[in-house]
């Protein structure tokens, strides 16, 4: 492997809270265009790392993402084999696009029975569920510049300041 591939392998990841802190104005448009839409996609890797697009619903608590997945779902047994994930906030129609929020980064499953049944609801779900948090390796928001003929993409890696990049 080579060192620039070895040093994105190792990157440092980073809990919600700490995005909020290193960059709070991202974060709360990251966390508006995930709230925009109920259902998002997040793409996982199957055992013969080949993508995998699920649906997913994500919600920010105690200052982490969070993911829950039905039991055995092949999102959760994807995310238990190799954690990486790829999250997308979901889109408007094109008429009325404000951005997309994408986040990329390592879920690690949460077993503490508690935890599990106060977040993902398990009581009304009536039987175990997987709950996973999902820790940042990167996010970005793409949006239109102002006059609506180009994009701007803003994105976040822990440790770094914000990037930005406009493209027409």
């Amino acid at each position: 492997m080579d060192r620039r591939r070895a040093r994105r392998h190792t990157a440092r990841m980073a809990s919600w809270s700490t995005f909020e802190t290193e960059a709070p104005d991202l974060a709360a448009r990251v966390r508006e265009r995930l709230d925009a839409h109920g259902h998002k996609t997040i793409a996982t890797l199957r055992r013969d790392s080949s993508p995998r697009i699920s649906g997913t619903e994500a919600r920010i608590e105690r200052g982490e993402l969070w993911i829950g997945s039905m039991w055995q779902a092949l999102k959760a047994r994807d995310l238990r084999r190799d954690p990486r994930y790829a999250l997308h906030s979901g889109s408007d129609e094109p008429d009325a696009w404000r951005g997309d929020a994408k986040l990329a980064g390592r879920a690690e499953e949460v077993t503490d029975p508690g935890l599990v049944a106060e977040l993902n609801g398990e009581a009304a779900a009536g039987g175990p569920s997987h709950l996973f948090r999902l820790d940042l390796d990167e996010v970005s928001l793409v949006t239109l510049n102002e006059a609506r003929d180009g994009i701007v993409i803003e994105l976040w890696r822990p440790g770094a300041e914000v990037r930005t990049i406009a493209r027409r």
